[in-house]
């Protein structure tokens, strides 16, 4: 450098006229606003140009500004480095465009915060958008770019452009320091190729037997699809759904998924009957019919949903747990089937064509008997399928006449959540609105019978409450409450998340990792507190609790949720490491937490933004709606972006980037993809 930095530290905003230049006047930071004096400070000091375009309702723009603009250690490292610009792009698009076309040419994803660095003649030399203040997720910190982009143009000034993939190679360093575990986008990419290559390219699941569903696993290769755009991952989900809702895992006639097949086929089940199996398969499978179209499993989401209401729903609106897999002392013996049961019912003709589709034959395919399954059944027209099912029926009328298996009656907290989420999250899908009030009921049970003041019971039975409940209680009831909230935009359902989450975090929390325990402190029948991190048939709770932390976040408006997600899933990633595919409901969170796209709906027809927004995939999709500042509390980031529209607007946030706000509702997936790419 041929002279020292200015050290009169200054920031130059209070004089500016913008409002988003304002907020940034009492930053620690020097701050010029663009203008010959800014460009001559540049050249006279022989410092680059650090760059920061955004905007007032640029929620990305704001967390930046908090963590490294208001940081005294980052502002002094800012300052001796670099002459420091700040630009509002609607103040002056005609920078921003320059720029922002620099970065997409440097091969970088666009959005706001914009940050480029430039030489002292303001050329464009390299840039990002959002740079977080520590390094996390595989993304160096903003402190150490900072460095390494000076000491390039220190010492290596006439090769800046050559080195560009010198300088991204000794960031990524940065961003993966030794003895830290570090998961990003490429870890979960990597993961997801890993487990994708487990699975069964004839049958769908995993290879080899007995095949459980693993929904958590079938939700981390979707995800892999939706980051990637890689079909493959699209296709293994929708074969191995497929599979199963033809093979004798699925009750053809009653609807609903048995707990998991003991051969390699979906063909034998363990017939019983699991509430949090078919909650989250219900997803899964308005999922795929979403991006397939295939109608089958629209089908099977009804009709299991059908099974939900007429045999597991109580008369207080609860669900309950499970169906035994027995029934007079005989597994599978209610749902399996003789040749000539079938025809003494619907007839010899009738029942020939019924038995080709349904394989029924004279020496059955289980133990003497006929599991009904459609795995290798004969091509169907659409009037085959309307005989079918009409037959179906009749087969249904007299099978209830059997001797049934056992109903487990009992209404657990944290298994109804899951199925109160599923109902919400499907049912906006496929346009199903009597599963949204089932939702509401069971929740409305569940918050008014199997609660304590703010605080949740486990199991619910004939009046009896088992309290207090567990830390998987408070996980799937809160992401249930979100569900809602998010879909109805009734108040009362975040309010009722924010005092759950003020009691888990109370009575649960392990200060050590970030995470929770399973039990209460005040659970006093134990000799300690179980603390588990891995999933089971359901995801861990902690998976759960951190998508849970990064919605509260954005529908809240208060960011110490993101920042308590952050401590929760690197606190509890170090310990995935040692055993990734244990804690696939983690890296589904973290993919929320790096790929989440937060959709800020407001105007005097917001709702028509909001029903194309609640139409995106709700694995990694976060809306909020303010028809009005009244609809949020005062101190909502949000309102900013209130007071910057007059008309409707969605503001689009994704991967800590936003894009400017769209008008119109089929616009809205566009700015998201656009954001993601």
């Amino acid at each position: 450098m041929s002279s020292s930095p200015n050290t009169t530290h200054l920031n130059r905003l209070a004089q500016a006229t913008s409002p988003y230049l304002l907020q940034h006047k009492h930053n620690p930071v020097d701050w010029w606003q663009w203008g010959p004096e800014a460009l001559a400070e540049a050249k006279g000091s022989n410092r680059p140009i650090m760059l920061s375009i955004g905007y007032a309702a640029c929620h990305w723009c704001h967390v930046m500004a908090h963590e490294s603009f208001e940081d005294e250690a980052t502002a002094k490292v800012m300052n001796e480095l670099f002459v420091n610009i700040k630009v509002d792009r609607e103040e002056r698009p005609d920078i921003d465009q320059i720029y922002m076309n620099a970065l997409h040419l440097l091969g970088e994803q666009g959005g706001w915060p914009l940050t480029m660095f430039l030489t002292p003649a303001a050329e464009p030399v390299w840039g990002g958008t959002y740079f977080p203040n520590v390094s996390k997720y595989g993304r160096p910190a903003f402190t150490d770019i900072l460095r390494e982009v000076s000491r390039m143009f220190r010492d290596e000034p006439g090769k800046i452009e050559q080195n560009r993939a010198a300088l991204l190679a000794r960031l990524a360093d940065r961003a993966r320091p030794e003895g830290k575990v570090t998961f990003g986008l490429a870890e979960l990419d990597a993961a997801a190729k890993q487990l994708g290559n487990a699975f069964d390219t004839v049958h769908g699941g995993l290879r080899g037997a007995p095949k459980f569903p693993q929904p958590a696993i079938l939700e981390m290769l979707w995800r892999a699809g939706l980051r990637t755009g890689d079909v493959r991952f699209f296709e293994t989900v929708e074969h191995t759904l497929e599979r199963m809702s033809e093979g004798g895992i699925y009750d053809h006639l009653g609807g609903g998924y048995s707990r998991y097949s003991v051969d390699d086929k979906w063909l034998v089940p363990h017939f019983e009957k699991m509430l949090y199996d078919n909650a989250q398969l219900l997803e899964l499978l308005a999922l795929a019919y979403q991006r397939s179209g295939n109608a089958l499993f629209a089908t099977r989401a009804r009709e299991t949903v059908e099974w939900l209401r007429r045999e597991m729903t109580t008369p207080q609106g609860g669900f309950s747990a499970s169906l035994d897999a027995d029934s007079e002392g005989e597994e599978g013996k209610f749902y399996v089937w003789s040749k000539n049961e079938i025809i003494e019912l619907i007839g010899p003709e009738a029942g020939g064509f019924f038995m080709r589709h349904y394989d029924v034959s004279d020496e059955g395919n289980f133990e003497g008997h006929n599991i009904l399954n459609r795995s290798n059944a004969p091509p169907r027209s659409a009037a085959d399928e309307e005989r079918l099912k009409a037959l179906r029926d009749i087969l249904l009328d007299a099978r209830a006449a059997r001797v049934r298996p056992g109903l487990d009656d009992k209404v657990l907290a944290d298994w109804n959540g899951l199925m109160i989420a599923a109902l919400v999250n499907a049912g906006i899908i496929l346009d199903e609105p009597s599963w949204l009030v089932m939702a509401q009921r069971a929740f409305d049970f569940i918050a008014g019978s199997m609660s304590k003041g703010n605080r949740l019971g486990h199991s619910w039975r004939e009046g009896q409450l088992l309290f207090p409940g567990l830390a998987s209680d408070f996980a799937a009831m809160i992401r249930a409450a979100l569900a809602l909230f998010e879909a109805t935009g009734e108040r009362r359902y975040l309010d009722q998340a924010l005092r759950w989450q003020g009691a888990f975090d109370m009575h649960y929390a392990d200060a050590e990792t970030g995470g929770y325990y399973w039990s209460a402190d005040d659970a006093g029948d134990l000799i300690l507190r179980p603390h588990s991190t891995a999933d089971d048939a359901t995801p861990n709770p902690n998976a759960v609790a951190a998508q849970n932390l990064l919605r509260l976040a954005v529908l809240s408006g208060d960011d110490k949720w993101r920042e308590q997600a952050d401590r929760l899933l690197e606190g509890i990633l170090a310990v995935a490491a040692r055993n990734m595919f244990g804690h696939v409901a983690l890296l589904n969170a973290l993919d929320l937490r790096l790929r989440g796209a937060e959709i800020v709906c407001t105007g005097p027809d917001a709702e028509r933004l909001v029903q194309a927004a609640l139409k995106l995939p709700f694995v990694d999709r976060i809306v909020l709606r303010a028809a009005s500042s009244a609809d949020l509390p005062a101190t909502h980031p949000a309102q900013e972006k209130l007071k910057a529209v007059s008309g409707n607007a969605a503001f689009v946030c994704a991967g800590e980037r936003c894009s400017l706000p769209v008008a119109e509702p089929g616009d809205i997936a566009l700015a998201v993809a656009a954001m993601r790419h």
